[in-house]
């Protein structure tokens, strides 16, 4: 009965040993398989905040948080990446960002391409731009930078021809054909959609068109597609962190098919989700 005793007792004391064992190698590996969360904060305008809801969500399942910082101006979301106050923003086109970086001397780079907001010619009178009859008046928008973005629009719709150091800054001097001899009527970007009536086209913004009731792709008798690189909108990052892990993993989930579906349902079709290299926009 004595050795008996002894065997349970020495079983017993074998199973505490391996049942502590197997105990400390659980908690190893658990504490090797978490991964510490990574936080990163993304400024944006407004309109950007329903895309990166969905991106929030898709980088939760990859262990990162993403904070949505909203500025309600188009200056503060630079100076702040550039400050550390956020660590990426998206809210611009790479034509934007590369005059903005370079007026402010900040060293900031796009790491990944996201959609087109796209300019378009819109008509009461005509379905198509060739219809336009000659010394027909075009409503424009009369800020350089828009002003510069419709003109190339029109020739690529192939109704003029600019001069071949033309900036991409607005100026009429810079039109050198004019086939139909239209005139331009320079309009504020915002009332662009209220001259329709009285001219024979105007070119109107997407967001502003999307505000009178429009639905760009539908709506517009021409219209800036994916090829429109200046004007493609971007993700940017300080320089020296283009490379981080986290920030790519990001790009990629914002740049997957479910992303590009949810942009059009959202947006009604008004974006187009554009997912390029960054050479095709010059970096």
């Amino acid at each position: 009965m004595k050795k008996l005793f002894i065997l349970l007792s020495l079983v017993a004391a074998i199973g505490t040993v391996l049942a502590g064992c197997s105990s400390e190698s659980s908690g190893a590996e658990s504490s090797e398989g978490s991964e510490e969360k990574k936080v990163v904060k993304v400024g944006l305008n407004g309109s950007g905040v329903p895309i990166w809801e969905k991106i929030k969500e898709k980088a939760a399942k990859e262990n990162i948080e993403i904070e949505l910082v909203e500025f309600s101006d188009y200056v503060r979301p630079n100076m702040a990446l550039a400050d550390g106050d956020i660590d990426l923003n998206a809210f611009q086109t790479v034509s934007y960002f590369d005059s903005f970086i370079k007026e402010h001397d900040l060293d900031l780079a796009p790491i990944g391409t996201t959609l087109i907001a796209p300019m378009g010619i819109y008509s009461e009178k005509y379905e198509d731009v060739e219809n336009i009859q000659e010394g027909s008046t075009i409503a424009i928008p009369k800020e350089a930078t828009n002003m510069g973005r419709a003109l190339l629009l029109l020739e690529k719709a192939g109704l003029i021809g600019l001069s071949e150091d033309f900036d991409g800054n607005g100026n009429l001097d810079k039109v050198q054909e004019n086939p139909k001899n239209l005139k331009f009527e320079p309009i504020v970007a915002a009332q662009t959609p209220r001259v329709l009536p009285d001219v024979a086209a105007s070119i109107i913004n997407n967001g502003v068109a999307v505000e009178a009731g429009f639905v760009p792709v539908d709506d517009a008798i021409f219209i800036e597609d994916d090829t429109a690189q200046p004007y493609i909108n971007i993700i940017a990052a300080r320089a020296d962190e283009t490379d981080k892990e986290v920030y790519q993993t990001i790009v990629d989930l914002y740049q997957e098919e479910d992303v590009a579906q949810h942009i059009r349902e959202v947006y009604n079709d008004s974006l187009i989700p554009t997912f390029v290299p960054l050479e095709k926009i010059g970096w």
